[in-house]
């Protein structure tokens, strides 16, 4: 098969890479430190939050703000803090660790996670050595905590819509801040909030706003579906007097700010997400194995197998995917000279380089945790709606997270659109990669392919192919008007996602089974995922073909989708390799990968 591998990292490139040529970074190439670091969290958050669970629930804010100050303490605070302010300065993958496994209670995880994300990102990245010597060695010890106003009553997804407006004084020494944000967590606890205001009505900018300051002030707590035990509330700039000094960065560059340090929001709130995956399939496969009906325990009946199974197959995805993303992040912050003045506002932007990926993990492990607590109710049947339970609680802590960080829909939108960019801006050989199609259609053959998921590779590469086909025909038929049909560019956005999830599944499982551990299992996972992957895919590629021709698509390409069909589809024994999946499972009592 001829490569159409380009040699520049841009997010988007496992569309047009070889998955033969893949490399992914997954929790098996963990260091030693992070394995400690994990284990340390798991314990804190057993021993410090799961026995105080009922009371972080009750909005004791004092516990909270005294668990976060443990968690200074043991340097969990300053993780991508300078050491210079009294932080760590570790890596990305190890924000990820310590979102995943802080697990029992989301109040206080949401907590921790603005605190060290959205909260002081904004300053450890933009800020002047002045902000940053004023704030962060606070930040890092949990003196003050941070919060991030961004969202407005009219200007929620469409974030650069807000209307709070900055005008700078006429002495120069201070901006004048009005306007209203909502839906601000930590907003009742925060002794710092990052404010987005447009300057002068139209230069979207971020500040540094000090909770004393003159003409701002804070809400009532919200009363929510979920979070209990998180702070909540409105703020209001009525001639709010912000120094001029707190500026960040600069005039107009809000949006870099905004963007940039949402796309670490979105892979934490992934990585909870997954953590919270495998904790509710540890209660679900314990239940089950002690629960009996009809005479044997439930975990015995084929019903609750394959919904232990899905809920296993799509956790592992999960994981996969999210630490993929996360190497790529990393690889990149590498590579930058960390003695270049701009070394932070650098890191920060090495972001934008991966929001496709960035978002398809925050849709798939937003959705992937929602199912997976769900189906973990079911399993629990009646004593699942009781609260003593915890997954009742779960249930409502999970919801919010198909809506913070950006919707899932806009997630999903900003997937395709960043697609049509590097499509149309030749930031991908895409056009290449489509008319190669033709080529690799005609009985070419991945090179290096073996093993026993030979044939899932060669799948998912015929589903590369069929998704460039589907994406040129519909940027064929619209142009960029395809950013307005929605309906069609969410499903593009679920067939790129679905790809990059098959492709990070696959690689990890033969990377694991490289050094035969649980073997048998992952290669089951890696079947199932891209079985159903295939059957999922050709449905979407279908119904968009006759949303793009009107219901009227021509014999052609049918015949075409048809020559899609016949290499992707595959004899897999779903039934059978998901009791296999379920078994390793009980075997463990618990998630074992």
């Amino acid at each position: 098969m001829e490569s159409t591998q380009t040699t520049a990292r841009s997010g988007g490139n496992f569309l047009v890479n070889p998955i033969t040529e893949a490399s992914v970074f997954s929790r098996e190439d963990f260091t030693e430190e992070h394995r400690e670091i994990y284990a340390m969290v798991k314990e804190f958050d057993i021993e410090r939050i799961l026995t105080q669970k009922d009371e972080i629930e009750k909005f004791d804010k004092e516990l909270s703000l005294s668990l976060i100050k443990e968690m200074g303490e043991l340097g969990l605070l300053g993780i991508d803090i300078p050491e210079k302010y009294g932080g760590m300065e570790l890596d990305k993958v190890t924000s990820a660790i310590v979102a995943e496994a802080l697990v029992y209670s989301p109040s206080f995880a949401v907590t921790w996670s603005v605190q060290t994300g959205i909260g002081s990102l904004p300053i450890v990245w933009f800020g002047t050595p002045e902000q940053k010597a004023k704030y962060l060695p606070k930040i890092v010890t949990g003196e003050i905590i941070c919060a991030y106003g961004l969202t407005e009553p009219s200007a929620g997804s469409d974030a650069l819509a807000g209307k709070t407006t900055a005008i700078l004084s006429e002495d120069g020494k201070h901006y004048l801040l009005n306007g209203e944000k909502i839906f601000i967590t930590n907003g009742g606890w925060a002794d710092v909030f990052i404010i987005f205001a447009q300057v002068d009505g139209n230069k979207f900018s971020a500040f540094i706003v000090d909770r004393n300051t003159e003409g701002f002030s804070i809400g009532a707590e919200e009363k929510k579906m979920g979070m209990k035990g998180s702070s909540t509330t409105s703020l209001v700039f009525q001639n709010a007097k912000v120094p001029a000094e707190n500026l960040l960065y600069k005039v107009g560059k809000g949006a870099t700010i905004a963007f940039n340090v949402l796309n670490v929001g979105r892979f934490k709130l992934a990585a909870s997400a997954v953590g919270g995956s495998k904790n509710v399939i540890k209660a679900a496969a314990e239940y089950a194995n002690e629960r009996r009906a009809f005479g044997k325990p439930i975990a015995q009946f084929d019903a609750i197998i394959k919904k232990i199974a899905n809920m296993t197959v799509r956790t592992f995805a999960a994981d996969s995917m999210v630490y993929r993303t996360i190497g790529l992040f990393q690889k990149e912050i590498d590579a930058l000279d960390k003695s270049d003045p701009d070394y932070y506002i650098q890191s920060a932007e090495t972001m934008e380089k991966y929001v496709i990926e960035t978002s398809m993990v925050k849709v798939y492990g937003s959705e992937t945790s929602h199912f997976v607590i769900n189906e973990g109710l079911q399993i629990f049947g009646g004593y699942g709606y009781l609260e003593e339970f915890h997954l009742a609680s779960a249930y409502r802590d999970d919801r919010i997270n198909q809506i913070w960080e950006g919707t899932n829909e806009i997630n999903r939108q900003i997937i395709t659109g960043y697609m049509m960019k590097k499509a149309l801006m030749d930031e991908l050989p895409i056009r290449d990669a489509i008319s190669a199609i033709d080529h690799f259609m005609s009985n070419s053959k991945l090179e290096n392919n073996s093993g026993p998921l030979a044939k899932e590779c060669e799948t998912i590469e015929t589903g590369k192919r069929l998704a460039l086909y589907i994406f040129n025909e519909a940027l064929n038929k619209f142009g960029q008007d395809l950013k307005h049909e929605q309906q069609i560019t969410e499903m593009l956005a679920d067939i790129f996602t679905d790809l990059y999830t098959a492709e990070s599944t696959v690689v990890r499982a033969q990377k694991i089974m490289g050094h035969g551990k649980h073997d048998k299992a992952v290669c089951s996972i890696a079947k199932i995922y891209t079985a159903e992957m295939v059957l999922r895919l050709l449905n979407m590629s279908l119904t968009a073909l006759n949303g793009i021709y009107g219901g009227q698509t021509t014999p052609a390409v049918i015949d075409q989708l048809r020559q899609f069909q016949g290499r992707m589809m595959m004899q897999t024994d779903i039934i059978n390799l998901k009791r296999n999946v379920a078994h390793t499972i009980y075997n463990h009592n618990g998630y074992p990968f």
